[in-house]
């Protein structure tokens, strides 16, 4: 029964990950765009960025059981990419209010460094073993 945990968490995860690349370059690219051009400045690119970045959440969350729950050793640095970018989010986050001039930049840029943080987690652990 473990072993059938193990294994559909490790496929969530690994499945998930996608999830936070994707939506999280498609909200950083949407939030650079919303910058040039007012007409993408819809209240559905601030739900979709709040998704997106929650997907972090989902992973660590994911990446968390796996490793307290079935005892699954990390990849060195791989945690580390994980809690940068729950780190990274609320950094984001807590600078709107001082960006309010610039805030498509810093969501822009934010996710997509975001993005890349999911890229780095997940070549770390594909070079394991």
């Amino acid at each position: 029964m473990i072993a059938s945990g193990l294994a559909t968490t490790r496929d969530i995860h690994e499945a998930w990950a996608w999830v936070v690349v994707i939506s999280n370059g498609l909200a950083g690219l949407w939030s650079l765009g919303a910058h040039q051009f007012p007409v993408l400045r819809r209240r559905a690119l601030w739900w979709f960025v709040a998704a997106a970045q929650s997907t972090v959440f989902v992973q660590a969350g994911l990446g968390a059981v796996m490793v307290s729950r079935y005892k699954v050793p990390l990849p060195e640095f791989h945690a580390f990419y994980g809690f940068v970018a729950i780190i990274a989010v609320a950094i984001i986050y807590s600078y709107r209010n001082q960006m309010q001039h610039r805030l498509y930049l810093l969501y822009g840029f934010g996710s997509l460094f975001v993005m890349g943080l999911g890229i780095r987690a997940m070549i770390i652990s594909t070079t394991v073993g």
